[in-house]
């Protein structure tokens, strides 16, 4: 016989309600949740993209391949996802001055990483106060989970022909967390894709790494190759088109036209620090070991460490003719001429 004690079960509905509440009031911009369980069109969608190799040198996008398309091998017995957006829009404008070295709009502040999962943190402990016996985990970009995937399913976007996760309340500056729960909470329904005949990513990116619609090539993305990449040098047929780019790039969702709807951040440690918007290339060129670990601590910059820094930076002084550059091919077995054409 069941205690007249024991806890009762909370809506389903109900619940979705009031963590959505509770999401809102933590200072997340929206919230939806789906049903745990394989994410079996994206699996097949992912398995294709690998098999063309538009991973580039991210191995780990190969890696842990059942548990990036079923969070319910990331948590045992789980029934739901949580996803959340926060945006990171702020009302300052980048300089275009090509002597400028550029940084992408979501490494100005603090790591984002930080930020989010503690917003994350506190709504799994209002979850587990609300529903005893709920087990969890928050992930932000911490474990192989497809983030936008889940996000779409969950009603909270589209994902963009660019390969970004669009909302038609806050535009696509935003930051994307989950929580993976054991709890049942009732779903929501994803929306359908807005992007109509548009084309303005593919046709503005600089060196057309979006390869199709809704695909992109890692091996020409700027992002790809001022962050992750890896090599001492970047081939010259690659970073010839970087502009003035250092970190990042921002361009195809500069041009998309649902940023029209964009929301400003209310997180203060999105703002811009001092130097993002508007330090030469050559006094980014100078920055020692000190000036970089101070400047960036407890930034996403320092993911590309300050011999990554500077190894972009040569690459944007090139650009601008800039007679202090240093583009002297180097290849490496990390080399992205062979695969880039």
């Amino acid at each position: 016989m069941t205690s007249s004690n024991a806890p009762s079960t909370p809506d389903p509905v109900q619940l979705r309600h009031a963590i959505k509440q509770k999401a809102s009031a933590l200072g997340l911009n929206a919230c939806g949740v789906s049903a745990a369980g394989p994410l079996d069109v994206e699996a097949e969608r992912l398995k294709e993209w690998l098999g063309r190799g538009y991973q580039a040198d991210m191995a780990w996008m190969i890696h842990h391949g059942p548990k990036r398309t079923d969070p319910t091998l990331l948590v045992e017995g789980a029934r739901s996802v949580i996803s959340v957006l926060q945006s990171y829009y702020t009302p300052h404008e980048g300089s275009s001055d090509p002597s400028i070295g550029r940084i992408s709009r979501y490494a100005w502040g603090d790591d984002y990483h930080l930020r989010l999962k503690e917003r994350l943190f506190a709504l799994l402990e209002w979850l587990k106060n609300e529903v005893p016996g709920t087990e969890g985990r928050a992930f932000v970009d911490s474990a192989p989970i497809m983030d936008k995937a889940w996000a779409a399913r969950a009603g909270l976007g589209w994902i963009g022909k660019h390969s970004n996760l669009i909302s038609q309340e806050h535009g696509s500056w935003v930051f994307i967390g989950e929580l993976v729960v054991t709890a049942e909470i009732a779903t929501d329904q994803p929306i359908a894709d807005h992007c109509g005949s548009c084309t303005a990513c593919i046709d503005a990116c600089p060196t057309n790494a979006i390869v199709e619609p809704y695909v992109v090539d890692a091996n020409r993305c700027i992002s790809y190759t001022t962050i992750e990449y890896r090599g001492e040098q970047i081939p010259p047929k690659v970073g010839a088109d970087h502009g003035n780019w250092i970190f990042g790039c921002d361009i195809c969702q500069e041009v998309c036209p649902w940023n029209k709807f964009r929301t400003l951040t209310s997180e203060q440690q999105y703002l811009p620090r001092a130097g993002v918007l508007d330090t030469p290339l050559l006094e980014w060129k100078a920055m020692d070991q000190e000036a970089f670990s101070e400047q960036f601590r407890r930034s996403a910059v320092k993911r590309t460490k300050l011999s990554g820094l500077q190894r972009n930076v040569d690459v944007a002084l090139s650009n601008t003719g800039s007679p202090d550059a240093r583009r002297e091919p180097n290849p490496t077995k990390n080399d992205l001429s062979e695969r880039t054409g």
